[in-house]
């Protein structure tokens, strides 16, 4: 039985809950998100909590149970609280900066990386650090991730862009005889 998918999810009083058609809509503070629910999945809505139920005691319906439940937690904590992924760019020359709606990257290849900043996604530079924040937890860590696949950081001297809680493993270099 899904251990997650059993939990009740608590609704704050400045979130609004309502499903309609099969979508969920959650709005707080911070903004509004929907999602689709899954079929295999049915939701008891009360005042201030709300606990998601699989339709059956198949291995794939509890596995919808808890997926749906983990999603629409995090749309809860994401329109009260909000999420947020700091990088780290590390390297001689490499810097960013933010021009309107673009990031513009000199990750020491010839020309700068313009990447385009998503609606829903707040970025901030300060120094060789790139702090990205939103409402919705999965565009944030895309949009972290595209951002860091521009220059992963190198073993040998650590240099690229890396999340600041991440920890290179080393390698040695050459060795003399």
């Amino acid at each position: 039985m899904s251990r997650i998918g059993n939990k009740p999810v608590t609704i704050p009083g400045s979130v609004k809950v309502e499903c309609k058609d099969n979508v969920i809509y959650v709005n707080g503070p911070k903004g509004k998100l929907q999602q689709d629910i899954h079929p295999e999945t049915d939701l008891d809505l009360s005042e201030d909590v709300l606990i998601v139920k699989a339709k059956s005691e198949k291995k794939e319906s509890r596995a919808f149970q808890g997926m749906m439940r983990a999603l629409i937690a995090n749309m809860v904590d994401g329109v009260t609280t909000g999420f947020q992924k700091v990088l780290e760019i590390n390297g001689v020359g490499y810097r960013a900066e933010v021009k309107g709606n673009i990031l513009v990257l000199n990750l020491g290849y010839s020309n700068p990386i313009e990447y385009p900043i998503s609606e829903g996604v707040d970025i901030k530079v300060e120094g060789n650090k790139i702090s990205v924040s939103g409402i919705d937890k999965q565009l944030v860590g895309q949009v972290s991730a595209e951002i860091r696949e521009k220059r992963p950081p190198e073993p040998y001297k650590g240099k690229g862009v890396k999340y600041v809680d991440e920890h290179i493993i080393r390698k040695a270099g050459k060795s003399a005889k």
